[in-house]
């Protein structure tokens, strides 16, 4: 279909990794859960845009040079993993402060005014993570340009189409 092989199998594996918790899906349940359902949307329009990017380098030959470059690919996945490594402890400093602020009593729940600044870009983080996260690359650089046909005459069509599922599969998750 549209120069797509294995379209079955494809799909099969899309599932299973999009339901594999990853540094994307535990960024955007965590803004949804601190920072409420709107700001959630947020950064799972960042995911988007970020795995679109991913695919856009894949279909263009990025997946080519990663796989080709091993060293550049190293710089990446630390790259994702510093990052990363930053939010949590970011997140643990944030979370120490609190409880040294309130002297270990439990916080009380009770409904604060959200201050847009400090939302501090729900949609250009996730964006970061989606970009370096591991699992995707991954996913973009060694599976996802296994199910296009070479002999099909417009692989951008082919790119385009697996591309939609793996967004689709996101989106539903």
């Amino acid at each position: 279909m549209l120069g797509t092989i294995h379209l079955a199998t494809y799909i099969t594996a899309l599932i299973a990794v999009v339901l594999l918790p990853g540094p994307n899906s535990l960024f955007v349940l965590s803004v949804g859960a601190q920072k409420g359902v709107a700001q959630g949307y947020k950064a799972a329009l960042g995911v988007f845009a970020g795995d679109a990017v991913l695919m856009v380098l894949s279909a263009t030959g990025g997946a080519a040079l990663l796989k080709a470059n091993p060293a550049l690919f190293g710089v990446v996945k630390a790259l994702g993993a510093g990052y990363l490594a930053y939010l949590g402890l970011k997140l643990a400093w944030a979370g120490l402060q609190d409880w040294r602020h309130n002297k270990g009593m439990p916080i009380k729940n009770e409904a604060e005014p959200i201050d847009a600044a400090s939302l501090e870009g729900p949609f250009k983080k996730a964006f970061v993570i989606s970009l370096l996260n591991p699992k995707g690359i991954l996913f973009f650089v060694s599976f996802f340009v296994q199910f296009v046909d070479p002999l099909y005459p417009y692989p951008a069509l082919s790119f385009l189409v697996l591309g939609g599922l793996a967004q689709l599969c996101s989106f539903i998750y």
